[in-house]
């Protein structure tokens, strides 16, 4: 198969595709980057240029680029048994194989799992499963679901309605009705002065119990929460924060609902983020790192006594009215399963432990930079916060997209990263090592150097 010239490529693609999260205008004046190939924790456009991926494609490629042996498995599969579906009591290997070992793994008393394509989709049918469950219980009133500012759930209407930002909604007709906002857990932007972290945290549990109690617990059904909130900014949780709120959640009869579909499968230091805050969900959420992104799959696990309800209520009904057709592909649940064997093989989360203090102290050291408020983040995982004014954290005027500045710059260095305002995420593949990590902020050092010249002649 022969490539396409990239100007072919770039027509093709100013002429008939429409880009997700990217500014159409902007994009017809400057073209899309085309990414060739990709081998360990760098992909390659189509000069050859090497870029970092700074967030693993989107949060997912755990394991990198150019792992053969997931690439050797999809294709036997796809040999074998290259679709089959769940519906209408229909079974096949992978699918059934890949449940047993996600209900041994996740820490969700006798889960039962339900296979989609996207986190999106799992967080959709968790929406959907707690009603059911609800009305299954005579409690039809009990459907307000409690998510947090800057929260990420997906783009459903659904799912976009949890998420906590304006881009999500503006113009959309969203949020939905039935969703109640929780404040967003960020210490270092929204603790008080003198406020201590547990104090913060007895602070937000306190806002969300008498919210609750406000509206009435009888009408409240579930709150999601992200162990680590990604697409928000990466906002780590403060000390003590979910052992207060989930003692919020069990007095009034609210279940959790845990969003692990940038945490899961390591990126936190622990196989969950669950693990590392010892979160205790009645519902997990699972996708990108699940296939380490190699092919579209997620999972949502449901709690033993809570599966029992639906069953019920499915069985007076004669169905469960609810399904994707790709759920739990064959192909990708294959892939899922030696990407997961793959993790324990290799000690991936041992991996992660031993280079986490090397890329946490690179991330912190950025925090000296003239644009750097704050340095953030735990694992894997972290962000910097732009700010005009170090001393009183005074945010940039949105209209200068700092962040996206910044994010433009570190692709001239050479690293992909993903600005959400002025928080500029990191999220490397999870098998990245300490020279790559020296790599890795030492070209973003310099973008940012670059834009402080560039916007505020380095002053």
């Amino acid at each position: 198969m022969t490539s396409q010239p990239l100007a072919d490529l770039t027509d093709a693609d100013l002429a008939h595709v429409l880009h997700p999260y990217t500014d159409p205008r902007r994009h017809a004046e400057t073209g899309p980057l085309t990414i060739v190939r990709g081998e360990g924790v760098r992909v390659f456009d189509e000069q050859g240029r090497d870029y970092i991926e700074g967030l693993a494609g989107l949060w997912c490629t755990a394991l990198g680029w150019g792992e053969t042996r997931l690439a050797e498995v999809a294709a036997r599969q796809m040999g074998e048994l290259g679709f089959y579906h769940l519906f209408g009591s229909k079974a096949h290997g992978p699918a059934v194989r890949l449940a047993e070992k996600l209900a041994a793994m996740v820490p969700v008393e006798d889960g039962r799992v339900f296979f989609a394509n996207s986190g999106s989709e799992a967080n959709d049918t968790a929406i959907k499963l707690i009603r059911y469950l609800n009305n299954a219980r005579g409690r039809p009133a009990k459907k307000k679901i409690i998510a947090r500012d800057r929260a990420y759930h997906g783009v459903t209407l659904a799912t976009a309605s949890l998420t906590g930002l304006a881009n999500n909604h503006r113009s959309f007709d969203l949020p939905m009705e039935g969703v109640l906002r929780a404040a967003c857990p960020h210490y270092w932007r929204n603790g008080k002065p003198g406020e201590s972290e547990e104090e913060f945290a007895t602070r937000l549990a306190d806002e969300l119990d008498r919210m609750i109690v406000a509206e009435g617990a009888d009408t409240v059904a579930a709150f999601f929460a992200e162990p680590v909130m990604g697409a928000g900014g990466v906002i780590v949780p403060p000390a003590t924060y979910f052992d207060k709120i989930q003692a919020v959640l069990a007095a009034h009869d609210v279940l959790l609902v845990a969003d692990e579909v940038i945490t899961g499968f390591g990126r936190t230091g622990a196989m969950f983020g669950a693990e590392t805050y010892d979160i205790r969900p009645d519902m997990m959420t699972l996708a990108k790192g699940l296939s380490s992104g190699y092919l579209p799959i997620s999972a949502l696990v449901v709690k033993g006594d809570l599966y029992r309800v639906i069953a019920e209520e499915a069985g007076r009904i004669g169905t469960l009215g609810h399904g994707f057709t790709y759920g739990g592909h064959p192909v990708s649940a294959a892939v899922a399963l030696e990407t997961l064997a793959i993790y324990e093989e290799r000690d991936i989360i041992g991996h992660v432990r031993r280079v986490a203090p090397a890329f946490q102290a690179a991330l912190r050291k950025l925090a000296d930079h003239p644009l750097v408020g704050e340095a953030r983040g735990i694992g894997l995982i972290g962000a910097l916060e732009l700010v005009a004014d170090k001393e009183s954290r005074t945010p940039f005027d949105p209209a200068l997209g700092m962040g996206g500045k910044v994010m433009a710059a570190a692709q001239t260095e050479g690293v992909i990263l993903r600005a959400m305002g002025d928080a500029v995420a990191f999220a490397p593949p999870l098998v990245i090592d300490e020279a790559e990590i020296a790599q890795l902020f030492g070209r973003v050092g310099r973008a940012l150097d670059a834009v402080l010249a560039a916007t505020v002649g380095g002053k």
